[in-house]
């Protein structure tokens, strides 16, 4: 990797911070609005989209229009720019829409930039805590927390009998029907589960060492991509994730090497 390419990931990790940190406070200003209008669903019932996942996603389109003209753009809400500069930005103005529907803190705004193939930057924002995470190919991955930045690590946790595991549920049925299945096997054979309700989130508590590991079938590309940079750039790996075509696989998993296999021994075979 040149330093010519260091340079622009890095920019690149810049430009995801600056839009995430203002579209994470506007989310934030725009709830009250979002909970007076009417509350749309996609793909089911359960699976919403508010006022404020639109708005905030056309307020990071203008952003990234304005700062990067030729790149392009694709949002979970529906944005799909093209662009000339070989540079694919993928968004999900709020990850955790349930959870900012109902005022859990635990949601997020999530950028991620990819290039020749690969996610070589990313931004994670969680606005109602102040907690920004970074990274960029060859760069490392950071947590800034007000006003202080350090950087992450993964855990170093190799027995599943005490890691703590964190996972989601879809919103079709029969998906969730069969990650209740998974998790029975799962449970039993580690310390503890953990469901906080946003994709992104979970990745990065997996870069902070906040959890040890992370797994769920059904994830969208824009659910993980800033994440699955901050977790690699934080000595994380990966299962499931295709950065050439921006796809995720039905089995997604991140932790450290030497756990990782472990928990693929208990998932379905979709994991491994």
């Amino acid at each position: 990797m040149s330093n010519k390419d260091l340079k622009t990931y890095t920019d690149l990790r810049e430009t995801a911070a600056t839009i995430a940190v203002q579209a994470g406070k506007l989310a934030v200003a725009l709830r009250e609005e979002a909970l007076a209008r009417s509350v749309n669903t996609k793909s089911s019932d359960v699976d919403i989209v508010t006022y404020g996942d639109t708005e905030v996603e056309k307020f990071i389109t203008a952003e990234l229009q304005k700062m990067r003209p030729d790149d392009a753009i694709g949002g979970e809400e529906g944005v799909d720019i093209k662009g000339s500069s070989g540079v694919f930005w993928s968004v999900d103005p709020i990850d955790g829409t349930v959870n900012y529907l109902y005022g859990i803190p635990a949601f997020s705004v999530s950028l991620a930039a990819v290039a020749d193939g690969h996610i070589v930057a990313g931004a994670v924002y969680n606005p109602v805590l102040d907690e920004l995470y970074c990274a960029s190919k060859g760069g490392g991955a950071t947590l800034r927390l007000g006003d202080v930045e350090t950087l992450v690590h993964c855990s170093a946790k190799d027995e599943l009998a005490t890691a703590l595991i964190a996972t989601g549920f879809g919103y079709d049925t029969q998906r969730r029907v069969a990650q209740a299945q998974a998790l029975t096997k799962v449970l039993p054979q580690v310390r503890d589960i953990r469901r906080m309700g946003s994709c992104a989130l979970d990745l990065c508590a997996v870069a902070a060492g906040r959890v040890d590991a992370y797994y769920e079938t059904g994830v969208n590309f824009w659910d993980c991509a800033a994440g699955v940079i901050i977790a690699n750039e934080a000595g994380a790996v990966h299962h499931g994730v295709d950065e050439q075509d921006c796809s995720v696989g039905d089995g997604f998993s991140v932790a450290n090497p030497a756990l990782l296999p472990k928990l693929q021994k208990i998932l379905p075979p979709e994991f491994s």
